[in-house]
């Protein structure tokens, strides 16, 4: 939101009060409390009539600096997020006459003493970013106040559908020369967030609006810091868009507080920050082959899956999860856990033969229960529908005629819902699509008394968590899986999520991108998207080049909307392009399943944005087409149909995983080309190591009965030019998906410039592959 107008004068009906000193710092041993007038304090009387923000510093977890700003203490605090991963004790405060210092391992906050207001933060002697004059404010409204997050114009109208509230409390952090700010969420628009007004806010708005699904009130800066807002409810971001020199965050009420993360590199505030707000779980290997859908509105019956099933088998197109979307359940009567009988009249005995097949099976949920289901009288009965303030159910007509909303916040009502999930789970489903989840209402009750704001955006927090727990009980941890659409901080614990809907075309498809790499700057380290667009049929030429980004991507599904997509329907062509892009996938299992494994452990994403492996290089920073998968493959998806493609590599050797081709540059270089269908830059880095197999029919086998390691040229572990011949010894670990048995092994260069692979596992059969040799 925009408080003011220009440098100098708040907007109408808006009356601002700032931190203009510090009066007192009190030492706390592992916290520090300012006392912050709002008036520099010369006089006794300038004491009186007038609010004090106290400023609070201490430190969750190392390397991690909380602020919390009030004004009234007196009032309902936020919840905020669960922070898993918070300790207390972590901070050791020390005053001078120069002020206070908080330090959390490297990460220092200095208050200055006296005027002005004065906070910065400091890693390791370096700079991170401060908060100074006229930052933290506190804001009261006028009836009237034309506040809006964008400007609109329309007076009391926010881009949420919130009417302005009373009081606000803000704070500004210093953007620095060049430095660029990333994440909040999954955001469809330029990934460089410098420059725009952001909401914090769940919406269903499709891939193509500023709206967005999943909402992570938490940005990453090109300085090797980050920031996490702790606040579920509606926060404002004014990204160098209000104050051009600062990014502004805001909330309503009494208190906001923030928690500035470490780097130094922007790999360690990941890393740092899902340690404090939890990791994704592991997903099992068979996730990662390729989904197939029914697709939403088509119509299907058993029949019509098998013909889908026995025509990938009969082209050779390795399948690896059946998926049926929402009309498994009769029209009208979403969500009642029944499948249609007049379409699928033995459920249990079907998922028995799909599993017969080798495939998994994947069921489309949602947290609405239609009035004509039966569940909805028993939910109505049981109290376990969402209230209004006069004690009726809320019910809208929206998707799905006169529907209630579960409440998660009621124990008992989870519990219901939950059973009803597992029955699911026991009839044969393996993974479970929790579709929707963002349109909460305001105008509720809810069972433990949340506050209906807070609720908005947890709510999807509190349905994915239940439906995860479920699968975890039932299939063990580790073979969980959900799709889930809706998120915010801290569900990147219960993977995967897939982008949402977007459209048909090479536009929504470069869109569609942006956002997974938005959502892996916001912590999530798994991302799926719809592969040739959900709205519409796509072009044959948006088909096969969606394919070879899909099947290059975390995870990949073919699912439309009012089409099928299966290969066929589009050409023959599309069929030979799926046909290599799932094998290659396949090829490169072992090395993908250990990629998968390190965003578990360590909350590095699966597809990284190049910020992440290259930061100290400034040409990528506004980079949006292309991404590594894992740290070693370099992607850059063809988003035309002449296969024009653009995209830079960075300094080092770089090897072309689809034709060999070599290059080393001693300074980074863009490059322009054209690739066919079958093609698409795919690079490898410089000293890579790749684990693969010679297994080619699905995702899910023991990797080490069929493993080949290729080295590539260039110095190992190194980024940055190195001689193609150099590096006398590399190593790489294979964990087999199978039982979970990790081998490392040592590869030795020879002088002749052969390579040889050593370990100490028994049984393992490998060869060594060198490439370019």
């Amino acid at each position: 939101m925009k408080f003011t107008d220009g440098f100098w004068h708040v907007r109408p009906g808006v009356d601002a009060v700032y931190a203009q000193e510090a009066y007192d710092i009190d030492d706390r041993g592992d916290a520090l409390v300012v006392s912050a007038p709002t008036k520099p304090i010369v006089l006794r009387g300038d004491t009186l009539n007038r609010p004090l923000l106290t400023v609070t510093l201490s430190s969750p977890l190392e390397g991690v600096v909380r602020v919390r700003i009030e004004h009234h203490r007196g009032a309902v605090p936020s919840p905020g997020f669960d922070l898993v991963g918070a300790r207390p004790g972590h901070g050791r405060a020390s005053v001078d006459e120069h002020g206070g210092t908080l330090t959390s391992g490297s990460l220092s906050a200095r208050v200055s003493a006296g005027a002005p207001w004065s906070l910065e933060f400091v890693s390791a002697g370096r700079p991170l970013t401060a908060s100074g004059h006229k930052s933290v404010g506190y804001l009261t409204l006028a009836a009237d106040a034309p506040i809006t997050a964008e400007p609109t114009g329309i007076a009391g109208v926010t881009t949420t559908g919130l009417a302005p509230a009373r009081h606000y409390l803000h704070e500004q952090l210093e953007l620095g020369v060049g430095e660029t700010i990333y994440g909040l969420g999954e955001r469809f628009g330029p990934l460089v967030k410098n420059g725009q007004s952001i909401d914090s806010w769940n919406a269903d708005g499709g891939t193509s609006s500023e709206q967005a699904y999943k909402n992570v009130p938490f940005y990453l800066s090109s300085r090797g810091y980050g920031i996490l807002v702790n606040h579920p409810e509606h926060v404002s971001f004014e990204v160098g868009s209000e104050a051009v020199e600062r990014v502004q965050f805001s909330v309503a009420g009494e208190a906001l507080e923030y928690l500035v993360i470490d780097g130094p590199t922007p790999k360690d505030v990941l890393a740092r920050y899902t340690e404090l707000t939890g990791r994704a779980a592991r997903v099992p290997a068979w996730s990662y082959g390729l989904w197939l859908s029914t697709s939403f509105t088509t119509e299907y019956d058993e029949h019509t899956v098998n013909s889908f099933i026995e025509g990938m088998r009969e082209r050779e197109l390795p399948l690896s999860v059946f998926h049926f979307d929402c009309f498994w359940m009769r029209e009208f009567n979403w969500t009642d856990f029944d499948w249609d009988a007049r379409t699928f009249p033995d459920p249990e005995g079907m998922l028995a033969r799909l599993h017969d097949k080798n495939l998994h099976v994947s069921a489309w949920l949602n947290p609405y229960i239609a009035q004509r289901s039966p569940l909805f009288d028993e939910g109505r009965a049981s109290g376990y529908l969402v209230k209004r303030p006069d004690g009726s159910v809320w019910q809208w007509d929206m998707w799905q005629a006169g529907m209630g909303l579960v409440d998660f916040t009621n124990p008992d009502a989870r519990s219901w819902f939950q059973e009803k999930v597992r029955a699911l789970v026991r009839q044969g489903v393996d993974a479970v699509k929790t579709d929707f989840g963002e349109r909460i209402p305001l105008e509720v009750v809810w069972h433990d008394g949340s506050s209906p704001e807070v609720m908005h955006n947890l709510y999807t927090q509190l349905y994915n968590e239940a439906v995860f727990e479920v699968l975890e009980q039932e299939r063990g941890a580790g073979e969980a899986v959900l799709f889930a659409r809706s998120a915010t901080a801290g569900g990147q614990r219960m993977p995967v999520h897939w982008g949402g809907d977007n459209s048909s075309s090479f536009v929504s498809m470069a869109e569609t991108l942006r956002g997974g790499l938005s959502l892996a700057f916001s912590g999530f380290g798994y991302w799926s998207h719809d592969i040739g667009g959900f709205e519409g049929t796509p072009d044959p030429e948006v088909f096969k080049r969606w394919v070879a980004f899909g099947l290059l991507s975390s995870h990949s599904r073919l699912h439309g909307s009012t089409s099928y997509r299966v290969p066929w329907a589009f050409d023959e062509e599309a069929v030979e392009v799926t046909r290599r892009f799932a094998r290659l996938k396949l090829s490169l299992m072992p090395y993908l399943y250990q990629v998968g494994l390190e965003a578990h452990r360590t909350g590095i994403p699966f597809m990284r944005p190049m910020l992440l492996e290259f930061p100290h290089d400034p040409a990528v920073r506004h980079l949006d087409r292309q991404y590594l998968l894992g740290p070693s493959l370099l992607v850059a998806p063809v988003f035309s149909a002449s296969g024009e493609v653009e995209y830079y590599l960075p300094a080092g050797t770089w090897t072309q995983l689809l034709t060999g081709e070599s290059v080393t540059l001693a300074a980074g270089e863009w490059r322009r080309e054209t690739h066919d269908a079958f093609s698409l830059p795919v690079w490898v880095r410089g000293g890579a190591v790749l684990a693969t197999t010679t297994r080619l029919d699905r995702p899910d086998h023991e990797y080490l009965d069929s493993l080949e390691l290729v080295v590539y040229p260039g110095a190992a572990g190194a980024p940055d030019a190195g001689a193609p011949d150099a590096g006398r010894a590399r190593s790489v670990t294979v964990t087999s998906p199978v039982d979970g048995r990790e081998v490392e092994f040592t590869l030795r260069r020879a002088d002749d410039g052969t390579w040889t692979a050593e370990t100490t596992a028994d049984g393992v059969a490998v060869s060594v592959r060198v490439e370019g040799a």
